[in-house]
């Protein structure tokens, strides 16, 4: 948090939107211009300026990603990745049903947004005989969970299933539609 205040003072201070004076704030330049008082605070601060990538290219040099819509219904149609980035993953989720596992994940916290259809699904209490998933160390699957909160998902809703949560479908109103953000 502190970075970003840093940073959103900063830019400020660079754009002229606030006075700066190197005595009280020493993350401004000795030789500052003064500059007009800014307006009253607003309840909102903007956007911290973007990171730079690694090995110093300008943010210009980002690559950008667009998936057209095609794309993306296919992937929604029966649930799969749609783009990796180095901390995680953007994926299609699908179900008609609420078959499979329950799981726990040893990395990755997942963001859903509901996009079609409607799911309960329970979050937290204990794995029954969960076991790690074959090739996939760091995801623990069992046939279900004991205790946990349960909840009635529809369009609309988010919910963040942090690292180590055990989360599951128990019931789906096909077809549900979600996608997922997976960060590490």
């Amino acid at each position: 948090m502190k970075n970003r205040l840093q940073a959103v003072a900063h830019a400020a201070a660079v754009s002229g939107l606030l006075a700066c004076a190197p005595a009280a704030r020493p993350e401004c330049p000795v030789a500052a211009a003064p500059v007009a008082a800014a307006p009253a605070a607003s309840a909102a601060l903007p956007a911290p300026p973007p990171a730079l990538p690694a090995g110093g290219a300008s943010v210009a040099d980002a690559r950008v990603t667009y998936l057209p819509k095609d794309r993306v219904a296919a992937a929604f149609a029966k649930g799969g990745p749609l783009y990796a980035f180095d901390d995680g993953k953007v994926m299609a989720g699908h179900r008609d049903d609420a078959k499979g596992a329950a799981e726990i994940h040893a990395k990755d916290t997942d963001v859903f947004y509901v996009l079609e259809g409607s799911a309960t699904f329970v979050t937290g209490g204990e794995l029954v005989d969960g076991a790690p998933k074959a090739g996939e160390p760091d995801e623990i699957r069992g046939p279900s969970i004991r205790g946990g909160e349960s909840r009635k998902l529809e369009k609309g809703d988010v919910i963040v299933i942090p690292r180590g949560v055990p989360h599951h479908f128990t019931e789906v109103t096909a077809p549900f539609n979600y996608l997922v953000v997976k960060v590490r």
